[in-house]
């Protein structure tokens, strides 16, 4: 009865240590499969076609700038107070008549959108910055009170 025994503990440590490899091998796998995919970064560009760019217009304001464009600048979008990519084709439309806008009449608030749209605000607002294609605080300020002038 003794050997019996013996090869039972045997057999059974046998599996133990077998199943403990099997795991092992089997969660090695398992964690190489669930590697994080590269994924390309979204660009600024792809995101700026998307999401409204108000340039720190509230909403009231950017609703005056919307009912200005819907009346002069073919902008058929609706009055809701978020500048996305329709306002924005239109007043790049108005930008590239009279204020110098050379470029793609695409609805992304880019250095050039924003270039004309300076010289545009140093004429008609407060703006006496740099026309550098940077909408920093100058550029915001000059824009809201030009909003303010229309609204």
């Amino acid at each position: 009865m003794r050997p019996n025994v013996m090869s039972r503990s045997i057999i059974s440590a046998t599996a133990v240590v077998g199943l403990a490899i099997g795991t092992l091998a089997g969660a090695g796998t398992s964690f190489a499969a669930s590697a994080p995919e590269a994924r390309p970064a979204v660009s600024a560009e792809a995101f700026g076609t998307l999401a409204p760019n108000n340039l720190g217009l509230t909403s009231d304001q950017a609703k005056g700038i919307q009912r200005w464009l819907a009346a002069s600048w073919d902008y058929n979008g609706s009055i809701d107070g978020l500048l996305g990519t329709n306002s924005w084709k239109a007043i790049q439309r108005y930008l590239a008549r009279d204020w110098d806008y050379n470029d793609s009449i695409d609805g992304i608030v880019g250095p050039n959108t924003i270039r004309a749209l300076q010289r545009f605000l140093s004429e008609h607002s407060t703006y006496t910055g740099p026309i550098d294609g940077i909408a920093g605080p100058g550029t915001r300020a000059a824009w809201s009170n030009w909003a303010n002038y229309i609204g």
